[in-house]
């Protein structure tokens, strides 16, 4: 037997309990992970409140979870790319890495580089496949200036590094308390509130931004265009409703969501051109208070679960 998250119901966090289940048998081509350590992100507590039940819906007894770093416990019939013991980070479609084991595709596994931490590797697929899909959505490249709301959160950290490292200007909108840490990573900090247009057009080059990346919500789509900037240069991953009103982009973590993406950040990971910030780490039986800090809001960086 091992351990998986599981809840019965739509609802709030006390809904999630980790239950005693079978170990996953990886049928041919599939491969059985010992997890080291997966990610929560805001979409699973979403999808476990019902709020996404006619978009995603949920079949009960359900498990979460899509990212995850671990080692090869056992591998399927016509694996030859991994062994036994292999330090691995992955993917899983199936709501299930937030447990001891889980089963996946050897095609959704890339190896993990020694640079990396388990804590960031458990950290990568979905928000590093949003942010990546972002920045590519809106032709981030040498001398744009872009912003980027929720410049400290989960996809907004690693959005500003990525659009750093192709040389462009980047102003994070983020909290006075983010600042240093947003400096450090050749980002202009931004605060939010009354005036905000105002601030970034003093931060921009000339005054002017070429593109929004918008993590948030809220507003931030209506703001980019009253700066200025192109429908087509702006991405937003929250506020599907003004996507559809103005006919800006919603490019996500569906956009990039493949093993080779995975392996490009993880190699920028090793080579210190990316940090994955975390937050704070819970043990797999704390996953309600993992969540709870989740929902406090104005997270940096990744929360973690250690099974």
């Amino acid at each position: 037997m091992s351990r998986a998250v599981r809840f019965d119901r739509y609802g709030g966090v006390d809904v999630l309990r980790v239950a005693d289940v079978d170990v996953p048998v990886p049928g041919p081509g599939q491969v059985l992970v010992r997890v080291r350590a997966a990610a929560i992100n805001p979409g699973e507590a979403k999808i476990r409140s019902g709020a996404l039940a006619q978009r995603w819906p949920t079949t009960f007894p359900s498990g979460e979870g899509s990212d995850f770093a671990g080692v090869v416990e056992e591998t399927g019939d016509g694996v030859k790319e991994f062994a036994v013991g292999d330090p691995v980070i992955g993917f899983t479609d199936n709501r299930a890495s937030h447990a001891e084991f889980v089963a996946v595709g050897a095609a959704n596994l890339v190896r993990k580089p020694p640079g990396v931490s388990w804590e960031a590797a458990g950290s990568l697929y979905v928000a590093g496949a949003t942010a990546q899909a972002m920045v590519r959505a809106v032709s981030v490249g040498q001398g744009d200036t872009v912003v980027v709301s929720g410049a400290a959160g989960g996809v907004g950290s690693i959005a500003v590094q990525l659009a750093a490292n192709v040389g462009a200007t980047v102003i994070g909108l983020a909290s006075e308390a983010n600042r240093q840490w947003l400096s450090s990573h050749g980002v202009i900090q931004v605060s939010y509130g009354a005036a905000v247009a105002d601030r970034i057009r003093a931060a921009a080059p000339g005054g002017q931004a070429d593109a929004f990346l918008d993590t948030q919500g809220g507003g931030y789509v209506k703001l980019a265009l009253e700066l200025g900037i192109r429908p087509e240069r702006v991405d937003t991953i929250v506020d599907f409703e003004a996507a559809a009103e103005y006919g800006v982009k919603t490019d996500g973590n569906a956009a990039a969501a493949n093993a080779r993406v995975l392996g490009e950040l993880a190699d920028m990971i090793d080579q210190r051109k990316l940090e994955i910030p975390i937050a704070s780490v819970y043990p797999l039986a704390q996953v309600q208070d993992a969540y709870r800090g989740l929902e406090q809001g104005h997270t940096h960086g990744k929360i973690v679960l250690t099974p």
